[in-house]
């Protein structure tokens, strides 16, 4: 076997890893993990769904719940990869100590981090599988590209873990997530398309709009839940990528330097 192959090899196996060791935290409490998945996108659709579905008949030419739960599909990726990849890292990182054990091993930190956001990617793919069954189980989407979805959701997982170790290489204080949760993420959720379209936004907001992440991820999600793929979400599709990897690349190298200290 030539030596880049076995480069290639290696560093899977120090991805792998990294991505079992968080597998097997995460599955030691399965229950307690694994439940709220399925029943926060369950009293979301009935809380807000149902409710504004009695005054909205259709939003942007598609049933009002359709619209909704085909962009909620990504938005549970999107809240528990950027947890996994703050809070999670972070503890990790200074309260645990985890990561001082696992660099003893033949695991560099960009080792660590770029599992770290593999991980959040896993997360994202399971959330979002989580809520496209609670949508098939009430017959509110079709099944079709709608079994794709969780993919997108995998690709947002990585896209927003990325962005989570980003914000964490600046980060000192656990409490600071605070800004960047309720200053950056319930905001975005709100004017990312998931509630109503971007262009039913003033039209000075919109371009702040299209720079969102959360955007394209939904618009992505949507066109497959609803059958509507069209050669323009191919766009949205490099932007996801371009982003995990600048942002991912920034916050790796960024945070190099506090895992080796």
């Amino acid at each position: 076997m030539s030596s880049s192959n076995t480069g290639v090899q290696g560093l899977a196996l120090r991805l792998e890893a990294v991505w079992y060791r968080h597998m097997r935290v995460y599955t030691r409490h399965l229950v307690s993990n694994g439940l709220p998945p399925f029943l926060e996108p369950l009293i979301f659709l009935v809380g807000i769904g149902l409710g504004l579905g009695r005054y909205i008949d259709s939003m942007d030419g598609f049933p009002y719940l359709e619209y909704l739960a085909s962009g909620l599909l990504v938005t549970a990726s999107m809240f528990t990869a950027a947890f996994e990849c703050t809070f999670g890292t972070f503890i990790r990182l200074e309260f645990e100590k985890t990561y001082d054990g696992m660099l003893g091993a033949a695991i560099t930190s960009s080792d660590l981090m770029v599992g770290e956001v593999i991980w959040a990617g896993s997360k994202g793919l399971f959330f979002s599988l989580a809520v496209l069954i609670v949508i098939l189980a009430f017959g509110i989407l079709p099944v079709g590209l709608t079994l794709v979805t969780p993919l997108v959701g995998m690709l947002t997982g990585l896209m927003f873990g990325a962005l989570g170790i980003a914000v964490t290489s600046f980060v000192n204080n656990i409490n600071h997530f605070n800004f960047f949760f309720s200053g950056f993420l319930s905001p975005m959720f709100f004017f990312s398309g998931v509630v109503f379209p971007v262009e039913n936004l003033p039209r000075v907001v919109r371009p702040l709009a299209e720079a969102l992440p959360l955007t394209h991820a939904v618009r992505l999600s949507r066109a497959l839940a609803l059958n509507a793929v069209e050669a323009r979400h191919l766009w949205d599709f490099l932007y996801i990528l371009v982003f995990t990897v600048g942002v991912g690349w920034f916050g790796i190298v960024n945070i190099r330097k506090r895992l080796i200290d």
